[in-house]
């Protein structure tokens, strides 16, 4: 699994002209599931990502947590991160699983971090959004569990 997070002092999801997800300061997290990914790399996703110390303390140290902090997280399925750029000009979505197998992972994915008891929201898999963003620093990271 690819997660590409950004800190955020908000953020929202509009599908179709409407709202549909919206969250203060936190994380969105948006996630591109490929054919290997297990529930296996879900769970140690979700672990990372709560626990991840992206956030200030007092003395200007990323030294919190998004839980830390009592923040939130905004996932978003993204299926391009499994893209394949390395040859050509256009790319291969070979490494990505697919559809119905993805969503089921995703949905696992969203369990472990709401289980956490940190609020989380989402988008809307599989359809085409706009994510509007105020990323805070900016500060950006990608995980990969490979």
């Amino acid at each position: 699994m690819i997660a590409l997070l950004q800190r955020v002092s908000k953020a929202s999801i509009e599908v179709e002209g409407k709202k549909v997800s919206e969250i203060g300061k936190g994380i969105v997290v948006f996630i591109g599931i490929q054919k290997q990914d297990s529930e296996k790399d879900a769970q140690y996703l979700a672990n990372k990502i709560i626990n991840l110390r992206i956030f200030e303390d007092s003395e200007g140290k990323m030294n919190l947590s998004v839980k830390d902090i009592s923040g939130e997280i905004m996932v978003v399925s993204e299926f391009t991160l499994a893209g394949d750029c390395k040859k050509g000009l256009r790319p291969s979505f070979d490494r990505a699983m697919p559809p119905l197998q993805a969503q089921k992972l995703y949905n696992q994915f969203i369990d472990f971090l709401k289980n956490t008891g940190i609020s989380v929201k989402t988008g809307v898999f599989k359809s085409y959004m706009h994510v509007y963003l105020v990323n805070e620093g900016p500060v950006t990271f990608i995980l990969n569990t490979r």
